[in-house]
């Protein structure tokens, strides 16, 4: 799975067929495919138009090891915190799984205060709506498949994913931990599938009743990512 890993990252940024990936490897087709839907289903390669290319699961393990996220994330989440004096978050998509890459906590002594670089669900959590609601239909509706047994609760995602899609903005009141609020919006960027994005989080007790004021902000910090085109 390396050797599969240091090709296309080499490869970037136009990435491999299948059958450059095979010639490359020096292993059949039928062996190199398993083995490269796997890491695309953990999040260390992307497929896009028949492609393999480098996941977002890569920059996590950077972060993992000690590099920092680029200066204007961590500069946005500051001014996030700052305005709304909630733990400000940048969350990756990651296979089927949403993490958390950095994040900035306020001077409350009552604060959200979430691991990183642990693998969360990407439902019900609000960056994980945000990832949902611009996934390809197909790969959305089988994580749904596989995580929600009712009908009628898929329905109803389905319904809430759309109203995501539209205002940009996934809430989470209390569906994960009662006592948690959260909010987020997909930081865009053109010609890439949505894996960032970036939001705050909270005590139920003081986010409820100001998270109108709150997504207005997120939705600035994101659009403003999304039109500088800031990339890790």
């Amino acid at each position: 799975m390396m050797a599969i890993l240091e090709v296309v990252i080499a490869s970037e940024p136009e990435g491999l067929r299948l059958g450059e990936l095979s010639d490359a490897i020096g292993a059949p087709k039928s062996s190199i495919h398993g083995l490269a839907k796997g890491l695309v289903a953990t999040g260390y390669l992307r497929e896009s138009q028949g492609r393999y290319l480098q996941g977002p699961a890569v920059s996590t393990l950077l972060a993992i090891g000690g590099q920092q996220v680029p200066a204007a994330y961590h500069h946005a989440l500051e001014q996030l915190s700052k305005s709304s004096e909630e733990t400000a978050i940048l969350s990756i998509l990651v296979g089927d799984s949403a993490i958390i890459v950095d994040l900035v906590e306020p001077t409350q002594t009552i604060r959200a205060s979430p691991p990183m670089h642990q693998r969360n669900p990407l439902w019900p959590v609000s960056y994980g709506k945000c990832f949902l609601a611009f996934m390809d239909e197909r790969r959305r509706d089988s994580y749904i498949r596989r995580t929600i047994a009712d009908e009628s609760e898929r329905s109803r995602i389905a319904e809430e994913l759309a109203t995501v899609r539209e205002t940009r903005i996934g809430y989470n009141c209390g569906e994960r931990f009662p006592d948690l609020y959260g909010l987020a919006s997909p930081i865009l960027l053109q010609g890439r599938e949505v894996t960032m994005a970036i939001g705050l989080a909270g005590p139920a007790a003081r986010m409820e009743g100001r998270m109108d004021e709150m997504a207005k902000h997120v939705l600035d910090a994101a659009e403003r990512l999304s039109n500088t085109g800031a990339r890790g």
